[in-house]
């Protein structure tokens, strides 16, 4: 059976941990080993004590969250859950290679530089080894807010089923992700040198493409992200008939690279990458909403926002191609 946590809304604001990390101090998963709760976490089980259903048969609807003053605690995770589920489902993770949390708006990362020795060069005993210089940043990177204003009436939203409502949520994560992947993508552009850059023949042809990858050297072409348009014309090239799906499901180009596209380009643009060491993802926070206003049924105006940053991390790891 589980605990009967006393739930209340501080538990939202304790420092340094999220409200699943505070249920879980109080009500550890890990006594629940062995038992038919074991592959519930503690915001579920709470769910379960308080017989609220989030899908299926018998789903309920928003306003079984507010049947008591504790349930309705449960009700900003039911929401952040959602958004981060839809945020999830972007391309955000496949382009990025490590996410960093810091307490400022701004984000000092480290700068390396190679020198002017390549690594095949070999070294005679007794010599210094060529070396690889790492040092703070001399550029801050400034964090952008990311947000939506959710508008409706809680006399609308407290007869929707948890599922559609969930739906809804989602699509909005998904979105306010793809908006963020534009900023990181035009990031991931803007910060090519002169060397990374690459004009399509007349048309764009898969030669174009096959010419990207063998651009890289050092690193490997793990992803090509372009515009919708362009990867429609992508996928009707000869060359990808029949090898355009690996078996996740996911499509690729013959060369194995993952072909992915992103409403926020614009124009004629390809982008490729590694994405083992591409970009860094920098956030001040986890999703950031006003968990009073909703635990206390002032759903007429839910703010959801997100502040992130990007930096470019290793030179030669993001080519690009480009043409008038």
């Amino acid at each position: 059976m589980y605990n009967n946590v006393k739930l209340e809304k501080g538990l939202y604001n304790l420092s340094g941990k999220t409200f699943t990390e505070a249920l879980e101090a109080l009500d550890p998963s890990a006594q629940y080993a062995g038992t038919p709760l074991e592959q519930l976490d503690a915001y579920q089980r709470q769910l379960k004590r308080f017989d609220i259903r989030l899908s299926g048969t018998g789903c309920d609807r928003v306003e079984k969250f507010f049947s008591c003053t504790e349930s309705a605690v449960l009700f900003p995770e039911f929401v952040r859950r959602n958004i981060e589920q839809g945020m999830r489902d972007s391309i955000l993770d496949d382009i990025t290679a490590v996410t960093t949390k810091t307490n400022s708006t701004s984000y000092l990362g480290f700068a390396i530089d190679d020198g002017e020795t390549a690594f095949s060069t070999t070294t005679s005993e007794g010599s210094t080894l060529p070396a690889t210089e790492i040092t703070q940043d001399g550029s801050a990177i400034s964090l952008s807010k990311f947000g939506r204003l959710i508008t409706a009436s809680y006399e609308v939203i407290r007869q929707q089923k948890l599922d559609v409502f969930g739906v809804m949520l989602r699509s909005i994560g998904m979105r306010l992700a793809c908006a963020i992947t534009a900023s990181a993508l035009n990031t991931l552009v803007s910060s090519v040198s002169a060397d990374g850059l690459q004009n399509a023949s007349d048309g764009f042809t898969y030669a174009d493409l096959a010419a990207l990858c063998g651009r890289f050297t050092d690193y490997d072409l793990t992803t090509v992200i372009t515009t919708p348009a362009l990867m429609s014309n992508i996928l009707a090239m000869p060359q990808m008939e029949g090898q355009n799906v690996n078996h996740a499901g996911e499509t690729c180009l013959p060369f194995g690279a993952k072909l992915l596209k992103s409403g926020g380009l614009e124009g004629n643009v390809v982008i490729g990458l590694d994405k083992r060491f591409a970009l860094e993802l920098i956030t001040s926070a986890d999703l950031i909403m006003e968990t009073d206003k909703m635990i206390d049924c002032q759903l007429d105006r839910i703010a959801v926002s997100l502040c992130v940053g990007f930096k470019p991390l290793m030179n030669g790891a993001v080519k690009v191609i480009s043409w008038e």
